[in-house]
């Protein structure tokens, strides 16, 4: 497991010293923390403190990546749940945490850990025991998959690749942005865990869907992914419905994968916020929490 970084330190010292409620941002493949930046803002401004660790060993910025994208590789689900979970136990309060693809399967993992106070779930990657597996999402997968090789490698997208997987849904103009500004090379060995989870009974892609400690979750997906298509997301939420907390689901219509990154992530956003501020008010928690740890 990676160490926890400087910069990671000091996000966790100034969300304990804040004394508000904490949100853990947890990205995917080919992105890096900073496709966070904008909500961590809208986050703040309502009142919670935010973090956005790394995966262990990820740059500070895109350029960094892509010049050295070797120090990608080699990261399997359970290291890379295993360093957030390092870096949330070290928080005084349990936090909101919120992830997109690959960062929404770590979302449900750490929650099914007892984690989490409330999670949202972006275009979640699946998990063992969920089934569909659509054309568009081996589609998405296969400037991996379609090489063994890649399990132990750094694999970047072409431009092409990601407008399938993150951009379709957006402008052509929009897309070719967004791929020089947030995407950088990932890990191939999650998307390999992911594909054989179902026959492998020893996969570290398995999330604890029963806990009762899992708090609240929200399911987000957007209509027109071709990553992690509503067939996906839809059976995710049947697999969480076993637990006896509040599981919630919703599409957002027109959206693809690109959908906290591109022009619409506003809309996520909110609607991710306002469920968070159902379950974990600013301020509330973090009070009450804080409290009875040092009672």
């Amino acid at each position: 497991m990676g160490d926890i970084t400087r910069h990671e330190t000091q996000q966790i010292e100034d969300a304990n010293a804040s004394g508000r409620v904490p949100v853990v941002f947890v990205h995917g493949l080919w992105l890096l923390p900073s496709s966070w930046d904008r909500w961590r803002a809208l986050f703040e401004e309502a009142g919670y403190a935010t973090l956005a660790p790394g995966w262990p060993d990820d740059p500070e910025t895109v350029a960094e990546a892509n010049a050295d994208p070797k120090v990608f590789a080699n990261k399997s689900i359970k290291e890379v749940a295993d360093h957030f979970e390092a870096v949330i136990r070290r928080l005084d309060a349990k936090p909101a945490i919120v992830g997109h693809s690959f960062g929404g399967l770590l979302t449900q993992i750490l929650a099914g850990r007892g984690l989490s106070a409330v999670s949202v779930a972006i275009d979640p990657a699946p998990f063992r025991g969920v089934l569909p597996l659509p054309i568009s999402a081996l589609r998405a997968g296969s400037p991996v998959l379609a090489n063994p090789l890649n399990r132990g490698r750094a694999v970047p997208l072409t431009y092409d690749q990601f407008r399938y997987a993150f951009a379709n849904a957006v402008s052509e103009d929009e897309a070719r942005e967004l791929y020089l500004t947030f995407a950088v090379p990932a890990p191939g060995e999650p998307l390999f865990q992911a594909a054989f989870a179902n026959i492998n009974p020893w996969t570290e892609d398995k999330v604890d869907t029963k806990n009762p400690d899992r708090g609240p979750l929200l399911i987000i997906d957007g209509e027109l992914d071709n990553t992690v298509p509503w067939a996906i997301a839809n059976a995710s939420y049947k697999q969480q419905k076993r637990n006896d907390g509040v599981t919630a689901i919703e599409k957002i219509a027109g959206r693809g994968h690109s959908l906290t990154i591109d022009g619409g992530w506003r809309e996520v956003a909110d609607t991710s916020l306002a469920f968070i501020q159902r379950f974990a008010p600013p301020q509330k928690l973090a009070a009450r929490e804080m409290a009875t740890a040092e009672a």
